[in-house]
């Protein structure tokens, strides 16, 4: 999708201005920095690593400060910058997981901390194989959108490891800036690497259900979901954007979508496991 280029290790020069956008973690603290950079882009990650990004998204020159691992640099890569390029490229991107259900692929929507990765593994461990953790890149086919894997891996909090991997689940190297264990596909956890027709998507909820429920959602409730869950590298193109409202425009009034909500507890995940995939299997098809 983007060809990728690691340059030696330096220090983060100084920059003129202030970034025209600035995504930040939820104490308040930058995560990343978005510059302009002579008609392409400068991707900052305070502290870790910088990202210069082609004005076409195409090409990506990673640039670590001394101390980052090679690790940690490609997992920015793959996780952050990679999804961004790809909307550059014209692509729909969302932050979403995935995975593979009878041959086809069932996404989740969330905001973060509200469980798409733990419903995901929880389908990975149990024969349905992951197709991505976040960074949910669909390709226009001849019957809709197909979801694109991405890197074979999934991220999850120490209550989810302990209750949902197996002990020959591989770790990957930890993430200093955050909390999460990141695992990696194998045989304990599966993961599809051909693409897979979109079958539909669940938006879940805040866990304030006091059971398992499950609602259709409208055209215009899934272009908003959508749209708030979009990977958009510059949100000052304008012709970006209106491609990409047009473009989500058409998934949303094609493409079955539902609300989902469940208690956040850990004996009703086999539960939770049968009805999505009975619920996508038959009434997630097309309406």
């Amino acid at each position: 999708m983007s060809g990728f280029v690691v340059q030696c290790a330096r220090k983060q020069s100084l920059r003129e201005g202030a970034p025209f956008r600035c995504n930040k973690l939820p104490d308040g603290t930058p995560w990343t920095q978005f510059y302009r950079l002579d008609g392409a882009y400068l991707l900052r990650f305070p502290g870790i690593a910088d990202f210069e990004v082609s004005a076409d998204g195409c090409s990506v020159v990673g640039i670590p400060i001394a101390g980052t691992s090679t690790d940690m640099l490609e997992h920015l890569y793959l996780n952050q910058v990679l999804p961004l390029c790809a909307s550059k490229q014209g692509k729909l991107v969302y932050h979403a997981s995935a995975v593979e259900v009878a041959g086809c692929a069932v996404a989740f929507v969330a905001e973060s901390g509200r469980g798409k990765s733990t419903l995901a593994a929880n389908l990975a461990v149990s024969g349905y194989c992951l197709l991505t953790d976040d960074g949910l890149v669909l390709e226009p086919d001849a019957t809709g959108h197909r979801v694109i894997p991405s890197h074979p891996s999934i991220r999850l909090w120490q209550d989810s490891q302990d209750y949902l991997l197996p002990p020959d689940v591989k770790a990957a190297a930890p993430l200093h800036f955050t909390a999460k264990g990141r695992f990696l596909a194998g045989d304990g956890l599966g993961f599809c690497h051909e693409p897979r027709p979109l079958r539909c998507v669940y938006f879940l909820g805040d866990g304030s259900a006091q059971d398992i429920a499950v609602s259709r959602a409208t055209a215009a409730e899934t272009l908003l979901q959508l749209l708030r869950h979009s990977f958009l590298l510059d949100i000052e193109d304008k012709a970006l954007i209106a491609g990409h409202f047009e473009r989500t425009a058409t998934l949303a009034n094609t493409l079955p979508c539902f609300h989902l909500d469940y208690p956040r507890r850990y004996d009703d995940l086999g539960r939770l496991l049968k009805m999505i995939v009975t619920h996508a299997s038959s009434e997630g098809g097309p309406a």
